[in-house]
């Protein structure tokens, strides 16, 4: 066996424990979810959804989220290195992962994700991620909407027992058997917009909107 294949082979079997783990430990969250239903009607109907959260929150989402895994929604993620095992994770989990970020790759990376949007009518977006700054939506989920003809969903997530990073984003660890509360909100319309300053205030509408759900420590 080459030394390659050996390394493959110990990734895949890190990435699977650390899945494993994962799970049991997101298992013990008491979860409660909120207005689900509003937006998965319409998907039902025909409707594509982009469901987009902030990187603070994602981790609480991920066993509830295995239940949209015969979809297979894409979600971007980066190339990094951090970005492997996450993608790893996430695979496991039913997303269907497409590598790329605004700094590397994200031209191909979004084309993807709207073929992908478009056919399977349900994509996750991380709307500051990977690297911030926290709150602050980037451009790409708007233009991912308004390219695949989508809506966008924000969900949060919060917890009434939590460790806070001092990362970045004071990332969300609910502790175990945490209450755990996933709450969608209403659905966000992106129209075409034909100047910068139209696509500006399109993103501050939204970030506005998210910026409630947002956890200050």
């Amino acid at each position: 066996m080459s030394d390659n294949m050996r390394r493959i082979l110990s990734a895949d079997s890190t990435i699977s424990i650390l899945y494993r783990t994962v799970r049991a430990y997101a298992g013990t969250f008491r979860l409660t979810v909120e207005n689900e239903r509003a937006w998965m009607d319409p998907v039902e109907s025909g409707r594509a959804v982009v469901l987009c959260c902030w990187h603070q929150q994602f981790f609480s989402a991920i066993k509830h989220f295995r239940n949209y895994r015969h979809y297979r929604p894409p979600l971007m993620i980066s190339r990094s290195k951090d970005g492997e095992l996450i993608a790893g994770i996430a695979t496991r989990t039913g997303w269907d992962i497409v590598r790329g970020s605004s700094s590397r790759g994200g031209r191909e990376a979004l084309d993807e994700m709207v073929a992908k949007l478009r056919q399977r009518k349900i994509a996750g977006h991380i709307a500051d991620g990977p690297r911030g700054p926290a709150g602050i939506i980037k451009a790409g989920v708007i233009r991912l909407a308004q390219l695949a003809d989508a809506v966008i969903v924000p969900f949060y997530t919060s917890a009434d027992r939590a460790w806070y990073f001092t990362s970045w984003d004071r990332f969300m660890l609910p502790k175990p058997f945490a209450r755990v509360r996933l709450r969608f909100g209403e659905a966000f319309s992106v129209p075409a917009t034909g100047t910068p300053e139209a696509f500006e205030q399109l993103r501050l509408n939204l970030e506005n909107i998210m910026r409630r759900g947002l956890i200050t420590p």
